[in-house]
Formats: C-alpha cells, sequence, structure tokens
C-alpha cells in the first residue's frame, strides 16, 4: 500500500513542499529511506521505529520505502520524522489523514514525543503559498507558525494525541495566533554620552540614511558606547522587516517559543576572532552568519584593524549587494544581508596617534602597518569616517544629561519618512540603497554644489564609489533639514565625513 503524507524543506531561509511518499509491500523486512537524505534524515528510521512502537502501534514487519520528493534536491535536519512516522501509520490503517490540504513537521524522540525544529517560520510562510490550509508542528514551534497567517496551525505534543486528533477521538485545539506583547524600552541611551557632539550629529545622519560609518579615536573616547546606543534612534522596523529577520533568526533556531517575533532592529557585535565562515555563513550544510543576523539592523564591528583580513574582506559583497550567497558542490544558498555597517578602532597600536599630548610610541611604520589590514575596497564601501576625540574634564563633570536618544529618533524618523516617500513604490527604502538611476533624478547639484564637488573630488582623489556616498550622504543630511535640494551646507557637511584620512593626522 501506498500513502502521500505533505510536508516542507528549507533552502537558505525559504521553504519548499516535501512530498512523503510511503510504500508498503510484502517481502524481506527493511526500512529504506530515499530521495538525497542526509545522515540526519536516514536515522529518522530508528526515531521512527522507536516511536511508533513506544506510542502503542505495532511496527509493521514488511518492506518499507520513503521517497522524499523531489527527490534531486537534498534532505537534511530532522523534520522528516513525523511526517514518515503518519505515513507508516496511515498506510496500514492506523490512522487517516485529513481530508483538507495539511502538511506535518516534527523531530520525534525514542519515546514518540514531538521535539521543536529550526527553520518552522519559512515553512509556514511556503504553505501558506502553497496553498496549505492546516499546518502540524511541535507544539513549541506552534506560536512561531502563526506568524505565517492565514493558517490552521496544530500544535503537537506526541503521537498518541496525532492519531487520536486524526481519528477523530480526541480533537487538538488549533493555536491561538500569537500577540506581541509591550516591548520595553531599552535602557541604553544618549542621554549617558557626555560630549561627543560631532560624532552623535554623524550617528544621526549614518541612522538616517542607513549609511555605513567608521569611529576613529583614542581609548575610552566613547566610540563602542556611541555605537552600542545606534539602535535607540533607528526607526521602528515594518512587519515585513521584523518576518525577514524572524526568519533568518528560526533556520538557527535563535527564537524563544513565548516572544518568536523579532520587533527591535538587531545589533549584532561579533568577536574579532570570529572566523570568515562564523561571519558571511557557511558551513558544509550551509549556515546564515552574523551578516544575515545583522539584516535590517547593525553589525558593529569593534576594533576593526584586530579582525583577520581575509574575514574583512568577505564583507564587501554582502555591503555592495546587499545579500551573500553561499555556493557549495551541492548547490548555492543566499541569505540576506541588508545591513548597516558600524566600526571603530583605534588610530595605531598602542591607541594615541596623533593626540595632543603625545603619548604615542609607535612609529610610522608600525602605524602604517597597522592600518593596512583595512583594505582600501573596504573602506571605500564606508560612507563616513568620523574622528572622536578624547573627552575633556568639563563634559566629563557636566552634571546636565544630554539630548535623550527620543528626541534624535524623532528626527531620523521624519527624515527616513521622506526617503520612503520619495521612493514610493521602490524596493529602495532608504539613501543608502539608491539606485544609480534614483542618483540621477534625487541627488541633482547646482552650479555652486558642483564646483565644491569637483574640488573635493580633484582635492581628496576620491573614487567614482566614493562619489555616490557623499551625494548619498548629502542627500540624507538634506532630508534632516526638510530641504527638496541639496545644499551647499548639506553637501559641505558630507564631504568633511570623508576629509578623515587614516595615518594622516
Amino acid at each position: 500500500m501506498i500513502c502521500h503524507v505533505r510536508s516542507l524543506g528549507l533552502s537558505g531561509i525559504s521553504g519548499y513542499e516535501v512530498l512523503v511518499e510511503c510504500y508498503i509491500t510484502n517481502g524481506l523486512p527493511a526500512f529504506e529511506i530515499v530521495g538525497l537524505p542526509d545522515a540526519a534524515v536516514k536515522e529518522a528510521r530508528e526515531r521512527v521505529r522507536a516511536a511508533v512502537k513506544n506510542s502503542g502501534f505495532k511496527f509493521p514487519v514488511s518492506r518499507i520505502t520513503c521517497n522524499l520528493a523531489p527527490a534531486g534536491t537534498k534532505k537534511s535536519g530532522t523534520v522528516y520524522d513525523l511526517p514518515i512516522l503518519l505515513g507508516i501509520l496511515a498506510a496500514t490503517g492506523l490512522c487517516k489523514l485529513p481530508k483538507e490540504r495539511s502538511a506535518f513537521l516534527g523531530e520525534l524522540s525514542l519515546e514518540g514525543y514531538v521535539r521543536p525544529l529550526p527553520g518552522v517560520l519559512p515553512m509556514a510562510l511556503a504553505a501558506k503559498e502553497q496553498g496549505i490550509e492546516a499546518l502540524y508542528v511541535p507544539a513549541e514551534n506552534a506560536p512561531e507558525a502563526t506568524l505565517a497567517q492565514g493558517l490552521r496551525v496544530y500544535p503537537v505534543r506526541d503521537v498518541a494525541q496525532l492519531v487520536a486528533h486524526l481519528r477523530g477521538e480526541a480533537p487538538i485545539e488549533p493555536q491561538t495566533p500569537w500577540e506581541p506583547k509591550e516591548k520595553q524600552k531599552s535602557i541604553l541611551d544618549y542621554c549617558d554620552v557626555k560630549g561627543q557632539e560631532n560624532a552623535k550629529r554623524a550617528l544621526e545622519v549614518a541612522a538616517a540614511g542607513s549609511h555605513n560609518i567608521l569611529l576613529v579615536g583614542p581609548p575610552g573616547s566613547g566610540k563602542s558606547m556611541l555605537s552600542k546606543r545606534l539602535p535607540s534612534i533607528l526607526p521602528d522596523m515594518t512587519r515585513e522587516e521584523s518576518l525577514e529577520a524572524t526568519k533568518i533568526r528560526s533556520v538557527l533556531g535563535l527564537l524563544p517559543s513565548d516572544d518568536p517575533l523579532v520587533r527591535e532592529r538587531p545589533f549584532r557585535a561579533p568577536h574579532h576572532t570570529i572566523s570568515t565562515a562564523g561571519l558571511a555563513g557557511g558551513g558544509s550544510n550551509p549556515k546564515p552568519g552574523e551578516v544575515s543576523l545583522a539584516h535590517k539592523g547593525v553589525l558593529f564591528l569593534d576594533e576593526l584593524p584586530e579582525f583577520r583580513k581575509e574575514t574583512l574582506e568577505v564583507l564587501r559583497q554582502p555591503l555592495e549587494d546587499g545579500v551573500v550567497t553561499i555556493s557549495r558542490v551541492n548547490g548555492a544558498v543566499s541569505y540576506p544581508s541588508d545591513l548597516m555597517l558600524v566600526c571603530a578602532m583605534n588610530p595605531c597600536k598602542c591607541g594615541w596617534y596623533g593626540d595632543p599630548s603625545g603619548r604615542c610610541t609607535c612609529s610610522k611604520a608600525s602605524v602604517d602597518a597597522y592600518l593596512s589590514r583595512i583594505s582600501g575596497p573596504l573602506l571605500d564601501r564606508i560612507d563616513m569616517i568620523v574622528e572622536v576625540a578624547a573627552v575633556d574634564f568639563e563634559n566629563l563633570r557636566r552634571r546636565t544629561p544630554a539630548e535623550p536618544s527620543e528626541e534624535i529618533k524623532k528626527r531620523v524618523d521624519k527624515a527616513r519618512a521622506r526617503q520612503i516617500a520619495r521612493f514610493g513604490e521602490s524596493t529602495t527604502q532608504c539613501n543608502a540603497r539608491m539606485t544609480p538611476a534614483q542618483m540621477r533624478t534625487i541627488c541633482t547639484l547646482d552650479e555652486n554644489c558642483t564646483q565644491l564637488m569637483k574640488e573635493a573630488f580633484d582635492a581628496l582623489r576620491l573614487t567614482a564609489r566614493s562619489y555616490d556616498r557623499i551625494l548619498r550622504v548629502a542627500r540624507t543630511i538634506a532630508d534632516l533639514d526638510g530641504s527638496e535640494e541639496i545644499e551647499m551646507q548639506h553637501l559641505a557637511e558630507a564631504i568633511r565625513y570623508r576629509t578623515f584620512q587614516l595615518g594622516d593626522q
């Protein structure tokens, strides 16, 4: 007898439909799983056999063949345990499959319990697209699956409960759609930062246009403190952005069951010892890296020159394209990486190069060697380079709080709203992602601005990419100022964010 059970699989952060075909026939007892299964899928044979017996059912002493279609796509993970078991039970007449279009997901324990899985949200979204009406998932994953909306999600605790439901003996109540709770206000606020008005202004501009920024200054000047408070002034996430960020964490199994939706912009700060695969993603079964976990948020690289040079170089393509592609023998997967890169570094190994106190003990050759760890092409992809000077005593002793993040965020929100209205139906949502065609109409310069830009281009020996990035930053400054056109003061400030040269203080 043959039985078909719908399930789902993962490719990158996208789901696709998998049909589990179970065929039971006479012959020497055997249990085979075909359809390019990996080791975890093949091991489902033992989990399914034990789960069937420990749930009070008889495992058929027959020849069992389970095919996972499409057979030409590699299958991985433990997601197919439950549909394989269900196919065997249905083929032997121990239960009936639902009449409505249904799909089943779940890893089995040897006792017959259904364990949670990574990647349930992208598979639930794929099920909705495929017209599936009911989705049976592990109970812990049920709140996450309801984020797909438009599906009846059934939380399954164990095999016995599912079989009783399918027989009509004890129906399972569909999961109530998850509703977000009130968010707690961030405790990191710019009112705690004393002085550094220039750096705060630069970060406000960066937040308004989602521009990449590099902070350079001596130890203790507040570079990390400023950077860690950046999420407090970023625009709120839309539902589409939240779902994209949530799908990435779902694939990695990082979602808490009680709060499965990412509602705050991610802030990722990996240590400088991170590997290339850890930053960009990879592995034999590719997984997202830090650049993808920072999607729609901030990737903060502290002590930038301490990262391995080959690790930093993998950022070049994701920063330019907003996506990272990982190729393996079995195929290629793409993960989104639309992020805002924020970096911090000392000007030299000891950290005091160029300081008026004269404390620096580094030679010119040592400084050059330290800064050479950051390649020109990577620096060219950073929109703003800002000097963060040491805080003086008068600013430190000041008791009056600085401007809070809430006030800065209001200005950022207004500027971002202008950008969204300007781009209309386009996929572009911020100035940093403007296409060349959009720049030709949005970033026009009058005669005086054109002359200033020409002088800066020649004096700073800018590249074409740097030229475009200055125009994008100038457009953001104009948006913060509420101006329809880029004016001289907007362009001058944008150029100033490119005049700081590493090693030339």
